[in-house]
């Protein structure tokens, strides 16, 4: 039973030093390919929405009429209560029209 508990603790010890050398992970993001279009509230969607998002992979999202104003207002609100976005509740109905008006 002591050798099993030793040989535990060993290889716990072994990993957290592995992980503790282990170098960092460094890659280099690809150019963009879209903008975000100007707009009212651009510089909301910017600091709120661009810390995970660029504007190529909003360009992504459905558009169309039956894409607009309630179709935004889900996706934020999902990104808040799903993915714990930290968005300010003042800012949300200006990132939701800002998306709503240009995509």
């Amino acid at each position: 039973m002591t050798s099993k508990l030793l040989a535990s603790l060993v290889a716990i010890a072994m990993l957290t030093i592995g992980a503790a050398i282990a170098a960092p992970v460094n890659y280099t993001l690809p150019e963009e390919t879209a903008a975000f279009k100007p707009g009212p509230n651009l510089d909301v969607v910017q600091s709120n929405c661009t810390g995970c998002h660029s504007a190529d992979y909003i360009k992504t999202q459905p558009q169309g009429e039956k894409f607009k104003k309630d179709f935004w207002q889900a996706e934020v609100t999902k990104m808040i209560k799903v993915y714990g976005a930290p968005i300010d509740q003042a800012d949300v109905g200006k990132i939701v029209d800002y998306l709503s008006a240009t995509y």
